[in-house]
């Protein structure tokens, strides 16, 4: 049987290989993509640009001025790409900056944790679908149809899961939108026409010049750069393509570059290797995506064992609602590394919604107030929305009083090995009548790829609905020219996301 993968040796260029790869892909010259993993890559599109509507609708600051930023950069005639909300057409690496801002400054879109264990590739490096804006505007500037925007959107999940799952960022202090960057500016140069040479050279430029550092996401109160730290890198992903193709030369063969991050920090086995081989899917089903996580709301994907602990707990015993008084204690115990990002002491006391978002106890304590003021405790009910991390809730009363109640505790080896096949959290609420009650071990939370609960679908339709409520009349439209985008004129999709968003100038 004919392989469905294609493997990018370490001993090999693999800059070169990532090129050619992703132009042989674009041009379907490597086989029949399944009909599953393109049904995946358009639910996260579209949970995507709900995310972004609403945070643009919001009025939220970096997506705003970023955006502003952009319609500064006209392009000339129909070379560049649109931001969203608007039907002028800016330099294409301005539309990336803004749009995929807005896409991420929710931190509600979708996540992978760089894990297959069938391929024993476990690095379990983060990241995000933040960069489908990247494909959109490279389909616009070289007017490529949907079904070639599509596969785009699904190569560029391809390369940054794979990516996680072979070298981890996080264990060097560098920022995970790394390996989304490197996807972007590998997919972009393909969909414009670039070279394997020029594609390298972009590579280079990249990782030589623009690398992110975790401070960006370091302090006690989170700011703007933490939310913009992808917009930022696909942004000089996009530039360093259009350099390369006006002739600059960037560093080669930048994975096996001594002095570059891979073998810096990941130090390989042997002189005039990279630390890693890079299996990437090239045909059938079995590709990155079809393995990464929705988030069913606005929370650090890292708590959503902790958001489901609680929810099964309060569907058993529906009493624990009667008052807020009769809880004494909440006991959450995680596994590492959500106890130093979610249970950090720093977030204690967050004061702004990037802090707040990556807060166990606020996020838990939000719920759990949510519950008692609807009487009701369900994902739908309970989803945590932007209203959700505005003043007036950051600083809820009830919300701190609870707080204050949660005991947040690290499992040990017995839940650091379980992840990050899954989420493992268990929750423990002491109720003054009805005594202890558990949630039992958390893995497969709803929205995990490997939970089968058949609720998914429905949540995700209620996202998009709530999130985009809030800045289009009509949700249900927007979902309807979203949707079916293989099916997509190249003129439907410059003009993809032209849509009025209210409040937006």
């Amino acid at each position: 049987m004919e392989k469905s993968y294609v493997c990018l040796a370490r001993h090999e260029n693999q800059a070169r290989g990532l090129a050619a790869f992703c132009i042989d892909f674009l041009a379907g010259r490597l086989g029949e993509v399944g009909t599953r993993a393109l049904q995946a890559v358009e639910r996260f599109h579209l949970d995507s640009v709900a995310c972004a509507v609403s945070a643009l609708a919001c009025g939220t600051n970096a997506p705003t001025v970023l955006r502003q930023e952009a319609l500064e950069y006209p392009a000339v005639g129909r070379s560049g790409a649109v931001c969203f909300g608007s039907r002028l057409r800016v330099m294409p690496e301005k539309a990336v900056l803004a749009n995929c801002a807005a896409v991420r400054e929710w931190d509600a879109n979708g996540t992978n944790f760089g894990y297959d264990p069938l391929r024993g590739h476990t690095a379990g490096e983060f990241g995000h679908n933040d960069f489908y804006p990247v494909a959109v505007a490279g389909a616009s500037v070289a007017a490529s149809d949907g079904a070639k925007a599509l596969r785009a959107m699904l190569l560029i999940d391809e390369i940054r899961g794979r990516l996680a799952e072979v070298f981890s960022l996080k264990e060097h202090k560098l920022d995970h939108v790394i390996h989304g960057a490197i996807a972007s500016a590998a997919v972009y140069g393909a969909l414009l026409g670039a070279s394997v040479e020029q594609i390298e050279s972009a590579l280079g430029l990249l990782v030589a010049h623009y690398i992110p550092f975790r401070a960006i996401r370091a302090g006690h109160q989170l700011s703007d750069s933490k939310g913009a730290s992808a917009a930022i890198s696909a942004e000089m992903a996009v530039l360093s393509v259009h350099r390369a193709l006006r002739g600059f030369q960037g560093p080669a063969d930048v994975f096996r570059n001594p002095q570059a991050i891979f073998c810096l920090f990941g130090r390989p086995d042997r002189a005039g290797e990279s630390p890693f081989d890079l299996v990437l899917t090239a045909r059938g089903d079995d590709f990155a995506v079809c393995g990464m996580h929705f988030k069913l709301g606005l929370y650090e994907h890292q708590s959503a064992g902790a958001i489901q602990g609680l929810i099964d707990i309060l569907q058993r015993h529906p009493a624990v609602l009667e008052t807020p008084q009769d809880v004494l204690q909440l006991r959450i115990t995680i596994y590492e590394p959500a106890f130093s990002i979610i249970a950090d002491p720093a977030k204690r006391d967050p004061r702004t919604r990037q802090s707040a978002d990556h807060s166990l106890p606020y996020i838990v304590a939000t719920l759990l107030r949510k519950a008692f003021e609807q009487r009701q405790a369900g994902w739908a009910e309970l989803m945590l929305l932007p209203a959700d991390y505005e003043p007036a809730s950051l600083f809820h009363p009830l919300t701190r009083e609870l707080m204050q109640r949660i005991e947040l505790c690290h499992g040990g080896p017995e839940y650091d090995t379980r992840y990050p096949d899954g989420i493992p959290t268990t929750v423990e609420l002491q109720h003054r009548r009805l005594g202890w009650l558990s949630s039992g071990l958390i893995l497969y939370p709803l929205g995990h790829a490997r939970c089968t609960d058949q609720q998914l679908d429905r949540l995700l339709a209620e996202k998009f609905r709530r999130l985009a409520q809030l800045g289009v009349d009509e949700p249900r439209r927007l979902w309807e020219r979203l949707q079916h985008l293989q099916q997509r004129s190249a003129e439907e999709v410059a003009d993809l996301y032209t849509f009025p968003i209210r409040n937006l100038l």
